[in-house]
């Protein structure tokens, strides 16, 4: 047997025992047969059942005969004259022993309130249901037909039609005086059939069918009897009002349906007026067609009609024509019921098995039908509770018929092995709600039993619904069948939500299938992670890590296992491998730096710049040269060499001397891919190869790279040469030879360019003030024309001329910035400083007690707290005694003479003492004016107003 498709389930997979390929194919050629058989069956568009409660006693000893269907309950007539009142059940509520003959007609009037029967024994009777009034009229000829007036309840004229064998048709009505009959018709034979509806009274004779319209007093057309029809006493004519102006008859082989056109427009309180006209023929013939079988009854049936055939035999055919009845030979056919088309397609066909058909002919059925809304019926449904009851009447038999509701085409479509049908009516609303349960149990058993497994596996939810239990049934069932993948896509996490072990035994099953790791991928990322415990599925998972099982989409899958679970670092090498897009952000979220170390590749192939910002920010925790191995070793996977370059220069950039061991290889890595950056990287880094980075430079043709790289090796004249051989740049070649400050190259730049006059007007252009221009022009050969020479000589005077007076500037600048800095320096010098410690402050404070107010108001002394004890050995000027020995406060000149201030402050007041005899001030004694003249003192010492602290001894000596 050839496995079932992948979209029916798994292939290959199933466990179930299977039988020998014969009787397989054996079988399978049955079950096409089978489904051809019932595709070609049509389901019955009614239902039957024969009517129960007392009908099987009563018919047990008498023959039904006619019956008539009201609003609340049916009347049957049978062959001994009683009218047998029953309800729906077919249980007998009342009785009337109104004939001595045969019942051949029953009438109800519209309210249900009263019923009329016609007999053999030429009486009438009117008998009413809920009071004991009865009618009864005697025409002494048998009555075949009666017809109670709709109305006939609710108003006092209580009329009623009638007719029968005699060939008059009645028409009975309530007068003053009694009760009066007017004949409205004879004279065409027998009256077989009767029906009244509103106004309109159609009966039927051996001419025809007529309609009179009794709101009008008129008759208003004539139907003529079908040619070839048997004769009445043989099959009746059958009418029926299907509504107020269609009216439908069936007789013999021959069915019309005629269109009443009346002049009735409905009054108030249900009464009819009659708007005059002068039309007689008021009937369309709407729809008109012959049978192949005798119509013993016909009914309306929404939009077509319920027909009751009678097939007849050979005997039948041969005596149809025949004025007596034949004999019952006990041969004949079951009866039909028929739904057709008002153009005689036949939409269902029913035999129905009632009891004695073998010798019943098709007089001896009738049908009748309970009122319903036609309005009700729409797309081939009614509304509920207007649905139509069909009774089939055989004399020893009562059958109902009804349209199919939901649940009998659910139940019919199942017996037929449809159950995708039945369960789409299920899910459509047809029937109830419970059904969906038993129809979903035995679609999923079906479709087991077909190996329809990813049908059954769409079809769970809804028919699995909400029930945990029964999704954990079939979970587990299905993973016996080894069918679980599947169903994985339609197993619920919420509402309801499984035990672990359900997701997880779904998980493995997905993951041993390399066909369905695309759907377990799709699975992990939906599913909740707390609904189910990783670890099962990652211990499945990871035997199949490196072999030829492991996808790429089960890798990932894994890895988010991994995510699931904490192990970030495994999941990250998985990410890494799978080359996913936000790697990076994975990293950051979970610190994952310390992972990297194996995965540089990876991360510069995925995104370089990305990669190269991470790798140098996190450069103590991968090296550069592990970096650099790493892209080395890649071989073919990537543009290694390119990544190299990114990841060199950008550290380069953040840090210069961090990848010092590769600049060697980042001088070619820049030859090859940045040519403009590798002049800059030249200039900035010490750490390559002179020679091997000129090799690459010639190499490449990279020439101010050359004069470079020959500038730092020495070769200064080789350089100046690719610069005025190769680039022809003559301004270059001049800055290059002011950047080396040698006499010689200038020469050797001079004899390149004295043979090419434009180069020999560059030059002297731009030599001003690196070289006097009239030595270039003493060298230049006669006879050699400059190109625009006079105004380059213009310019090289402007330029002298300009560089002149910009030096004569300067130099005034310059000496009289000196000026003010010598006057400024003397000024400082001046001034004495005060060396003191804090232990000496009251001491001194007591010896200067009578000069101190002046002194320290002088805001020229200048302080200094000394925490240590002077050094020096210096003297003081007044007492000689060591600056080290006493820990006293030192007053110091910039004329490099010091004293105690002590000593300071005695000699002082002394000198002071003996100037007051010559008029002398303490002022001339406190100040240093280099021969007493007082110009130079400092103005804000003069704005002060206080006197400035001197030198001793060198006031004395100016003295």
């Amino acid at each position: 047997m050839s496995p079932f498709p992948l979209e029916n389930g798994v292939e290959g997979d199933d466990e179930r025992e299977e039988d020998e390929d014969e009787d397989v194919e054996d079988e399978e050629e049955e079950e096409e047969e089978e489904e051809k058989e019932e595709e070609e069956e049509e389901e019955p568009r009614l239902k039957y059942q024969r009517m129960g409660g007392s009908i099987p006693s009563l018919l047990s000893s008498e023959a039904a005969s006619c019956i008539a269907v009201a609003e609340r309950m049916i009347a049957l007539g049978t062959h001994d004259g009683t009218v047998h009142i029953l309800d729906f059940l077919g249980n007998q509520v009342k009785e009337f022993a109104a004939h001595s003959a045969a019942v051949n007609d029953l009438s109800f009037d519209v309210e249900g309130e009263y019923i009329g029967s016609c007999s053999d024994d030429g009486s009438v009777v009117i008998n009413s249901l809920f009071t004991d009034e009865k009618l009864k009229f005697e025409y002494h000829r048998p009555m075949k037909a009666i017809a109670l007036d709709p109305d006939y309840a609710r108003k006092t004229s209580r009329r009623f039609v009638a007719g029968g064998l005699a060939g008059h048709l009645y028409f009975n009505t309530k007068k003053w005086l009694g009760y009066r009959d007017q004949v409205l018709h004879s004279g065409e034979g027998p009256i077989h059939a009767v029906k009244w509806r509103t106004s309109l009274i159609a009966w039927a004779n051996d001419a025809g069918v007529k309609v009179y319209d009794a709101a009008n007093d008129q008759r208003i057309t004539f139907i003529e009897r079908p040619r070839g029809s048997p004769h009445p006493e043989i099959l009746l004519p059958h009418l029926v009002w299907q509504d107020d102006t269609l009216l439908v008859i069936g007789w013999g082989t021959s069915v019309k349906i005629a269109a009443i056109r009346t002049n009735l427009n409905k009054g108030a309180n249900g009464t009819y007026r009659h708007v005059t006209t002068s039309n007689m023929n008021q009937v369309d013939i709407v729809a008109s067609f012959q049978t192949s079988y005798y119509i013993s009854g016909i009914a309306p049936f929404g939009d077509a009609l319920v027909v009751l055939a009678y097939i007849p035999g050979e005997e039948d055919r041969e005596k149809e024509f025949s004025s007596t009845i034949p004999s019952r030979q006990g041969n004949a056919q079951r009866p039909e019921v028929r739904i057709l088309t008002w153009n005689n397609d036949e939409l269902a066909t029913d035999a129905l098995p009632v009891h004695g058909f073998e010798h019943y002919k098709a007089k001896d059925y009738s049908l009748a039908h309970a009122p319903f809304s036609g309005s009700s019926y729409a797309g081939g449904q009614w509304a509920a509770g207007d649905e139509p009851i069909y009774y089939i009447v055989s004399p020893k038999d009562v059958v109902i018929a009804k349209p199919r509701d939901a649940e009998d085409h659910i139940a019919w479509l199942l017996q037929h092995g449809w159950h995708e049908k039945a369960l789409a009516a299920v899910e459509a609303g047809q029937g109830r709600s419970e059904l969906l349960d038993e129809v979903g149990s035995r679609y999923l058993d079906h479709l087991i039993v077909e190996r329809k497994y990813a049908e059954a596996a769409f079809l769970c939810p809804k028919l699995l619904r909400g029930s945990a239990t029964a999704w954990e049934r079939w979970v587990f069932h299905f993973a016996h069948l080894r069918q679980l993948p599947v169903l994985v896509p339609y197993i619920p996490t919420e509402n309801p939500r499984l035990r672990d072990t359900a997701y997880e035994v779904a998980l493995v099953a997905l993951a041993t299938n390399p066909s369905f790791h695309k759907d377990l991928l799709v699975t992990v990322k939906s599913w909740l992670p707390v609904i189910y415990s990783a670890l099962p599925v990652i211990s499945a998972i990871e035997p199949q890590l490196n072999t030829s099982s492991m996808t790429d989409a089960l890798k990932e899958a894994l890895a988010e296992l991994y995510v699931t679970d904490g192990q970030y670092e495994k999941a990250f090498s998985l990410y890494a491998d799978l080359m996913k897009p936000d790697i990076f952000d994975f990293i950051e979220k979970h610190n994952l730096h310390d992972s990297i170390r194996e995965k540089v590749v990876q991360l510069m192939m995925l995104d370089c710049k990305h990669a190269v910002s991470l790798l140098i920010h996190n450069r103590d925790l991968i090296t550069p040269s592990q970096v650099v191995s790493q892209l080395l070793s890649a071989g073919n996977k990537c543009d290694s060499r390119y990544f190299l370059h990114l990841y060199l220069h950008s550290l380069f950039e953040v840090y210069p001397h961090a990848g010092k061991d590769f600049h060697d290889m980042q001088v070619e890595l820049y030859a090859e891919y940045d040519p403009k950056m590798l002049l800059p990287f030249l200039r900035s880094s010490q750490h390559y190869k002179l020679e091997k980075a000129y090799e690459i430079c010639v190499r490449k043709d990279l020439l101010r790279e050359q004069v470079f790289i020959l500038g730092r090796m020495g070769n200064s004249k080789q350089a100046l040469a690719v610069i005025i051989n190769e680039l022809g740049d003559i301004e270059e070649a001049i800055e290059f030879v002011s950047m080396q400050h040698d006499d010689d190259l200038w020469e050797e730049l001079i004899q390149q360019c004295l043979h090419i006059p434009e180069m020999v007007g560059v030059l002297l252009e731009h030599t001003v003030g690196n070289l006097d221009p009239l030595y270039i022009v003493n060298m230049v050969p006669n006879g050699l024309e400059i190109p625009r020479l006079r105004d380059r000589l213009v310019k090289i005077i402007t330029d002298y001329r300009t560089e002149t007076s910009l030096r004569h500037g300067c130099n005034d600048i310059l000496k009289a910035d000196c000026v003010n800095l010598l006057v400024k320096y003397y000024k400082e010098a001046k001034r004495a400083v005060c060396l003191s410690n804090e232990e000496d402050d009251a001491r001194t404070k007591r010896t200067a007690s009578r000069a101190s107010q002046a002194i320290e108001k002088t805001p020229s002394v200048r302080n200094m707290e000394v925490k240590s004890k002077t050094r020096g050995g210096g003297r003081c000027c007044i007492c000689f005694d060591p600056f080290s020995i006493q820990n006293v406060s030192i007053v110091v000149f910039f004329c490099c003479h010091a004293y105690h201030t002590s000593c300071l402050m005695d000699s002082t007041y002394t000198n002071s003492s003996s100037k007051k005899g010559t008029g002398a001030t303490s002022q001339d004694l406190y100040e240093y004016n280099d021969g007493g003249e007082n110009e130079d003192i400092d103005d804000n010492d003069a704005k002060a107003g206080g006197p400035l602290m001197r030198c001793i001894l060198c006031t004395t000596a100016a003295s």
